[in-house]
């Protein structure tokens, strides 16, 4: 099996694979042609690769595009288990919008930007001002009520299977990502948690990526999840995402 990577950094050890950088993409095309799958192209590619070249990808082309960006990911959820999302609106900046956020949303409330990740851009609001402050740097408002929680689940996929699931315990009251200081707890993981992830992946045709998970009012909500999640956590339990990468590959293209 001929493989190319854009981003070697998340391949490391996979066999029989070359690295195309990006930006080179088009000058590059025999090399990308005679490959069979190509891994980790960057969102700006995956039309050209797929669409124009009629190529093979991982992760599959919904992970990419609905990874990409929070609003395009949250409605896709609201399809398929809309009773495992906070309340949220997702709305365009406007005095209304603004005056309607701010009416229906008890204080305080939580506040994204849609391009971003490990804990960036995300906003406990706790008054008018605040909420001014996100309005003047954001387009588009992305708002969700705010769950009283102290630790999320990371649920991780690799293929059609969980190769990696732990709490994040948070240090800061609010954001619970490792990146930002966030502690690990492999201990006493929910089967209902990784069932929800299992479902949804499958029906999303989600093939990599890690899930986030808070579990408050008596059920299992789904935050978002991230394509390129971390990997320091697989340290501790001695999994490696590579070759959990390379053995789904080599299934997958048995199967075709």
């Amino acid at each position: 099996m001929k493989l190319v990577t854009f981003n070697p950094f998340r391949t490391i050890g996979i066999p029989n694979i070359q690295y195309v950088k990006p930006d080179n993409m088009f000058k590059e095309l025999d090399k990308i042609k005679a490959a069979d799958i190509l891994l980790f192209p960057e969102n700006w590619q995956v039309n050209s690769l797929v669409y124009g070249m009629k190529k093979k990808i991982f992760p599959s082309i919904e992970s990419i595009q609905l990874g990409y960006s929070k609003m395009e990911m949250t409605r896709a959820l609201w399809t398929v288990c809309p009773e495992n999302l906070p309340y949220t609106e997702i709305l365009g900046n406007s005095r209304e919008n603004k005056r309607k956020v701010l009416e229906s949303f008890p204080l305080p409330f939580v506040a994204k930007e849609i391009r971003n990740s490990m804990g960036k851009g995300v906003f406990l609001v706790h008054n008018e001002q605040e909420f001014d402050e996100y309005a003047q740097a954001n387009d588009v408002f992305y708002v969700q009520e705010y769950l009283p929680i102290d630790r999320d689940l990371r649920v991780c996929v690799v293929g059609d299977e969980i190769i990696g699931s732990y709490w994040r315990i948070g240090s800061n009251g609010f954001h619970n990502n490792v990146s930002q200081g966030g502690t690990i707890s492999f201990d006493d993981i929910p089967r209902e948690a990784l069932e929800l992830v299992l479902r949804v992946s499958k029906e999303l045709n989600i093939n990599h990526a890690g899930f986030d998970i808070v579990a408050a009012n008596g059920r299992f909500y789904i935050l978002e999840f991230n394509v390129l999640f971390g990997n320091q956590a697989f340290n501790h339990i001695d999994v490696s995402p590579e070759k959990k990468i390379h053995d789904y590959l080599l299934s997958s293209g048995k199967n075709r």
